[in-house]
């Protein structure tokens, strides 16, 4: 990641979106302390609520990773142990991170379980992960993230590996969440159409940079870079039948070989020679910022008087 910053607000879900590779799930990993060496945080900071966590000890960003941030991964079997039944794995996770006895772990486990819509949660809250299904499992998970009650949640493809019923129950889930319990959210996807159904606001990622970023209806329909047109238009229309979907030219460069100027240049139809040797940063256009000189303020002819 490249000069990446952002801020979530209380009860907000942010929507990071973007092709496989483009920086979006390492960005969520820094946030969570669980970066893979040799990878590391070269600069700037991290705060939650304040309080600077890209610094921390091991052990301490380990006690803030499970009280004040919680993690719902795309694969919800590498987050459950298969050996343990689900009493287990929630009741031990409350009782690290809050001063609970066992029975009333146990009872805050089933509180959770029925939260996150798992039916007849006293008889099924001592089966194996094994035993439930995909977007059950992915319920466990969430009900795992909330344990103790977490002011942020980071989120990485929650719903890519469920069907679109069971996508739509999540998605209706997280919002509902963050309504009730003023939780943040994190939302880390290549979906657009998850995007506009759940996030209050969008960053769009690109080579490891934000491209664009704003609120969720403003970015939808009036997207300004001209990547984040390109996945817009991607998106196939029920309406339009017989055409050809619009895709994107050539690939994104890999993050270690980023060219000089904008990483999208190759593959842009509007480049100028400007793109070419020179980085735009984040300029405000209306409601939203976008990365891109085709909203330079010093480059926009001025309008006739």
């Amino acid at each position: 990641m490249d000069d990446i910053s952002f801020a979530i607000g209380v009860g907000e879900i942010l929507g990071v979106v973007g092709e496989s590779g483009a920086g979006k799930s390492m960005t969520g990993y820094a946030v969570i302390g669980l970066l893979e060496p040799p990878g590391r945080i070269a600069g700037g900071t991290i705060k939650l609520s304040g309080r600077r966590i890209d610094n921390l000890a091991p052990e301490e960003i380990r006690r803030v990773r499970g009280r004040q941030i919680g993690a719902i991964f795309q694969d919800p079997l590498t987050s459950l142990n298969p050996l343990l039944r689900i009493s287990d794995q929630l009741v031990e996770t409350i009782r690290t991170h809050l001063d609970l006895t066992e029975r009333q772990a146990r009872n805050r486990a089933l509180e959770l379980l029925n939260e996150v819509g798992i039916p007849a949660a006293e008889e099924r809250i001592d089966q194996y992960p094994h035993q439930f299904s995909g977007g059950m499992r992915q319920r466990i998970v969430i009900a795992l993230a909330l344990c103790a009650n977490p002011q942020l949640i980071v989120a990485d493809e929650p719903t890519t590996a469920l069907d679109v019923s069971i996508q739509a129950q999540i998605i209706r889930l997280l919002k509902r969440l963050c309504r009730d319990h003023g939780t943040s959210v994190m939302l880390i996807t290549h979906d657009m159409g998850v995007i506009a159904e759940t996030a209050d606001r969008v960053a769009v990622m690109y080579a490891g940079r934000i491209v664009e970023i704003g609120p969720v209806r403003e970015v939808v329909k009036n997207a300004r870079h001209p990547y984040t047109r390109g996945l817009m238009a991607s998106i196939p229309s029920i309406g339009k039948r017989n055409e050809d979907l619009a895709q994107i030219p050539g690939s994104m460069p890999r993050l270690s070989e980023i060219p000089p100027g904008c990483a999208f240049s190759s593959r842009c139809s509007e480049t100028m020679e400007r793109c070419e040797r020179e980085r735009p940063d984040l300029v405000a256009v209306g409601p939203s910022s976008t990365a891109c000189w085709l909203y330079d303020p010093a480059s926009v002819e001025p309008a006739n008087a």
